[in-house]
């Protein structure tokens, strides 16, 4: 019998084929966008799927600002940081992040789906790009303009 043909491939970093993804989240609910594009560049959706390594694809995220919230959301869910000091516990409303940072409400929301461990931060760093307008600078790369229906 032929054992060379039973071999588990596993993808690491330079043999997984990375390909660049633009969707637009003009009118998408902030969890569902979140939840898709935390399985792309996680790669959960590629068939040679590796759990220890970063075999996920690199995804643009345009029109940032214009994410919709359901319900009363906007107003009361709240975000909440430390500063490090004591009594430094600081809150803020949806609506109070999105004035300040429009880009921070989308890459919060696929940070809390991806791996709390080095190859989280590697995914989250590497391989998310976020912006508030239509323009992005990753024209270089032709990313493919994919729709959230299209992920499985």
């Amino acid at each position: 019998m032929d054992t060379l043909s039973y071999k588990t491939i596993s993808a690491n970093k330079e043999n997984a084929n990375t390909e660049w993804f633009v969707i637009d989240a003009e009118g998408q609910r902030l969890g569902r966008l979140a939840s898709n594009v935390a399985k792309l560049v996680r790669g959960k959706h590629k068939a040679n799927f590796t759990p220890h390594a970063n075999c996920g694809d690199k995804v643009i995220v345009i029109n940032a600002d214009k994410i919709e919230l359901t319900g009363a959301k906007w107003d009361n869910k709240t975000y909440i940081r430390y500063t490090g000091y004591p009594g430094g516990q600081r809150t803020a409303t949806a609506k109070e992040v999105m004035e300040k940072n429009p880009i921070a409400l989308v890459e919060r929301a696929v940070k809390g789906m991806l791996p709390k461990n080095t190859l989280g931060r590697d995914i989250y760093r590497n391989n998310l790009y976020v912006v508030a307008g239509n323009e992005h600078k990753h024209e270089a790369q032709k990313p493919k303009t994919i729709k959230l229906e299209d992920i499985k």
